[in-house]
């Protein structure tokens, strides 16, 4: 993202410019919730709609899935592990951070057929769709 600045002269690099633009341009690496996002793939066949969840290193029984009012929502709540008096983490790069996702379903999902599986890391939902009922073609005699 740029910004124009009033008081900006070509060719001129100001270290409070370059820091400002340094921090517009990069807000997702220092909010807090940025990473508490999981990402999600939704594909759709004739039958159903399948949403894959990106959430490694979690159990499944840590997720909740609940439908209310038309809204699917998908969350995890990372549970804090027991610290031990002999066991002192020397580093730690990754974390498990708690999120909620929510999605709007229409009428053609038969919310009662909605079935869940973790596998590899990913949350697979399979989202069927309500049978739709066809009427049958009939001809139609002119008088």
């Amino acid at each position: 993202m740029t910004l124009v600045r009033p008081n900006y002269k070509p060719g001129y690099v100001n270290l409070n410019n370059l820091l400002d633009n340094f921090f517009s341009e990069a807000p997702s690496l220092f909010e807090k919730n940025s990473a508490a996002v999981a990402a999600v793939n939704i594909a759709e066949t004739t039958e159903a709609y399948h949403l894959e969840l990106n959430a490694p290193g979690r159990n499944k029984e840590d997720f909740a899935i609940t439908i209310d009012n038309g809204l699917l929502t998908i969350g995890f709540e990372n549970k804090e592990e027991a610290k031990t008096e002999n066991y002192k983490t020397v580093r730690k790069e990754f974390s498990v951070q708690s999120f909620k996702r929510s999605f709007t379903i229409d009428e053609n999902i038969d919310a009662t057929g909605i079935q869940a599986k973790y596998e590899n890391g990913l949350l697979k939902l399979l989202l069927p769709k309500k049978a739709t009922v066809k009427e049958a073609s009939k001809s139609i005699t002119i008088q």
